[in-house]
Order: C-alpha cells, then structure tokens, then sequence
C-alpha cells in the first residue's frame, strides 16, 4: 500500500509567473492579492496585475502571472467574508 503525502511546492520564474501546488481552496483574490489555502498553510500572494490563469484544485495546481511582490505563509485559515480594509484604504486615499 503507498501512504501519498500532499505535497506542496512553489516555482517562480522572474517574478511573474508563479506555479503552486498542494493548494485545497482558492479564497479571496483581485489583481492585488490572491489568498489560497495549501498543504502547508494559508498562502497570501500580493502585487500588480495579478491573474490566476490556470486552477485545477482536483489536483492541487495554480497558475499566477503579473508581478509578485510578496508571498506570505500563515497558519490561519482564509476567510470567504470579503475583505473591508481595502475597502477603506481605497476610500481613505
């Protein structure tokens, strides 16, 4: 019998095109910021012009391109509530 773990792994080339694997759930996303839930964590991708190009979750698989600034780990879950800080960060500027 073969015990498969879920694995996870990152590949960024350039810092535009971004391929993921082991992700669970697609939460929030807009071209800003993209918040998915791997098999290591809740992972929170930011930057400008962001598309998610390909989404398999079956298999775990996404696809990002635009320019990535940040990628951010943590152990919370992701919420499907939207967000109201940008919200107000827009409102405010």
């Amino acid at each position: 019998m073969n015990d498969q773990k879920v694995g996870h792994q990152l590949q960024l080339v350039q810092r535009e095109k971004l391929t993921v694997t082991g992700v669970t759930h697609l939460g929030n996303f807009d071209d800003r910021e993209i918040s998915l839930s791997t098999a290591s964590g809740t992972l929170t991708l930011k930057g400008e012009g962001l598309n998610i190009t390909h989404l398999d979750v079956e298999r775990g698989n996404l696809h990002v391109s635009g320019l990535i600034t940040s990628m951010q780990y943590s152990d919370q879950g992701i919420s499907s509530r939207p967000r109201r800080s940008n919200l107000w960060q827009r409102l405010l500027k």
